[in-house]
């Protein structure tokens, strides 16, 4: 069974400016290693579908998402149409700043079973999928840390 995933990072900008960054899809190239675009269909809103494009390496492959969550300054989570997966970001204000945590949640079902098989056959196997997955969010937080800091 596939892991459910988290990373965070303390940033010492308030609130509204991280989520000034995380909120704005645009700059999810800027963001992410293996995301190159992320494109709202109807704006960046709760219910809102979008079109994505990620890379991993050399493969580069479209998936979809719905946004699930969307509380300006709090929370943001988007559900992929492919995986299920919840892949979501939480803001706690702290005394210095913002905390983001970052996760991935996994479907009580699992993934399904053709991608189990990608993963295993394409992307090194599960537990190495995951690690790159663990890494490439500490990248994402390193980067949102480093914009909303400047």
């Amino acid at each position: 069974m596939p892991n459910n995933l988290e990373a965070s990072i303390d940033i010492a900008a308030a609130p509204e400016k991280v989520w000034s960054i995380l909120a704005d899809l645009r700059r999810v190239s800027e963001l992410s290693p293996t995301t190159l675009k992320m494109i709202p269909l109807g704006g960046v809103r709760d219910g809102a579908f979008t079109v994505n494009v990620n890379k991993v390496g050399w493969k580069v492959y479209p998936t979809t998402s719905r946004i699930v969550t969307f509380e300006p300054n709090r929370s943001f989570a988007f559900r992929m149409n492919e995986n299920r997966t919840v892949w979501r970001y939480d803001l706690e204000p702290t005394a210095t700043g913002t905390r983001v945590v970052e996760t991935r949640t996994v479907d009580a079902k699992g993934l399904p079973g053709w991608l189990r098989g990608t993963i295993k056959v394409a992307m090194g196997g599960e537990e190495k999928f995951e690690a790159d997955l663990v890494a490439g969010m500490q990248e994402t937080l390193r980067k949102v840390k480093a914009a909303a800091e400047r």
